[in-house]
């Protein structure tokens, strides 16, 4: 079989996943969706000038002094006049600044006398806000292809936004396979595990911006495996176990009953090598990641997510930073092996602590890893300090 490199069979996968088509949904629900059409403004933030203190509005002219109190203009209740010479007006943060009015002494700085306010020196446009300070309306706030968190949310919301166009969640059917998985709360028997790999996959999926549903497990059963595949109604079938090349490895030769056209066959990767992904004959795309944890939870970072974007009509690249080696490295083979690693935040920068055992098969090592580091093809022995290439992981904290 023919091995591509990670970034080539990336480029591969993610060149058969288009965008799906767009919907309206409530801006209330979008968090997380990815915009398939521009957000603009409906009008400028702030409409209108206004105070960014609670103070005095004053004419910087009438300053320093004695001024005549007014009125009020409070947040949600303008000053309905003009400001006229020797006059100054009760004003809160937020309020419009009254006609008239071109600068805001803070309250800290005046002395209230009844009727009158003594006011320090002012100079034009202390403690104002410009009316469109923010954005002005039909400026471009947030872009066609870009996923929608909390802060977006708030800005979109500020614009008058209620509904935004979005991208349709790709649906993505997990299937595990092998005899010897069970999935609690069944009792395994003598030489079965119990499924840790499909459940994961399911909450990755389902954060990454698609629909995921895991089904049922199936054993190493040609019919079976092909029923199940051929059942599965999604945009994505992504396979857990049996893509290797043994004889109770069924999930390639299920994947060619139906018709699959390859676009990976395998990768150069380590861990995760029998990795696959190609075109069923009815158009479905298919995912064959290796059964076992660390290798299957790998690739779904440097594959099934990026995949999960472009579905989404988001661009993804992994999220790479720079750290210092803190012990030293072995010279690496000829694939390119992302090792799971702890990182340490100190000043001067990230220290990247690989773990010993890199087992593929260890789920306690991903559960406590917050990173993998990236040992290119061929690379020679590292030592405490060098510099090297981290996948940062969406950890809980």
């Amino acid at each position: 079989m023919k091995l591509l490199s990670v970034e080539a069979a990336r480029t591969a996968m993610v060149a058969e996943a288009s965008a799906l088509p767009a919907q309206t949904i409530p801006l209330q629900t979008a968090n997380g969706r990815v915009l398939a059409q521009d957000v603009a403004a409906d009008r400028a933030q702030p409409p209108f000038t206004n105070s960014a203190m609670d103070g005095w509005a004053v004419r910087a002219a009438d300053t320093p002094g004695a001024l005549a109190i007014v009125g009020e203009s409070a947040a949600g209740h303008g000053y309905e006049g003009a400001l006229a010479p020797g006059q100054a007006i009760r004003i809160f943060t937020g309020a419009a600044l009254p006609d008239g009015a071109d600068s805001v002494v803070i309250q800290e700085n005046a002395a209230r006398d009844a009727d009158e306010v003594t006011v320090p020196a002012a100079a034009p446009g202390d403690n104002i806000r410009d009316a469109g300070k923010d954005f002005r309306a039909g400026d471009v706030l947030l872009t066609k292809g870009t996923r929608i968190d909390p802060w977006r949310l708030s800005l979109a919301a500020s614009a008058g936004c209620a509904e935004v166009s979005v991208h349709a969640k790709p649906r993505i059917a997990i299937l595990s396979t092998g005899e010897e998985i069970v999935e609690a709360p069944a009792v395994p028997g003598p030489f079965q595990i119990y499924d840790s790999g499909s459940p994961a996959l399911k909450v990755m999926c389902e954060a990454w911006g698609a629909e995921a549903t895991k089904l049922s497990g199936v054993r190493d059963q040609l019919d079976a495996v092909i029923a199940a595949m051929r059942g599965a109604e999604a945009d994505l079938i992504v396979t857990v176990g049996g893509a290797s090349v043994g004889d109770h490895d069924l999930v390639r030769t299920a994947a060619e009953a139906l018709g699959i056209r390859y676009r990976v066959e395998s990768v150069a990767i380590r861990p995760g090598k029998p990795t696959f992904f190609g075109v069923l004959a009815d158009g479905r795309r298919l995912l064959g990641l290796p059964g076992n944890p660390a290798s299957a939870f790998v690739c779904a970072e440097l594959f099934l997510k990026p995949l999960i974007a472009a579905y989404c009509g988001a661009a993804h690249a992994p999220r790479m930073a720079t750290a210092r080696l803190a012990a030293p490295l072995a010279a690496n083979g000829p694939r390119e092996h992302w090792m799971r690693a702890k990182l340490t935040y100190k000043e001067g920068g990230i220290t990247a602590q690989p773990y010993r055992d890199q087992d593929s098969s260890l789920v306690s090592v991903f559960a406590a890893a917050d990173a993998l580091l990236r040992r290119p093809p061929s690379a020679s022995a590292s030592a405490a300090g060098d510099l090297v290439e981290v996948l940062l992981l969406d950890r809980a904290g």
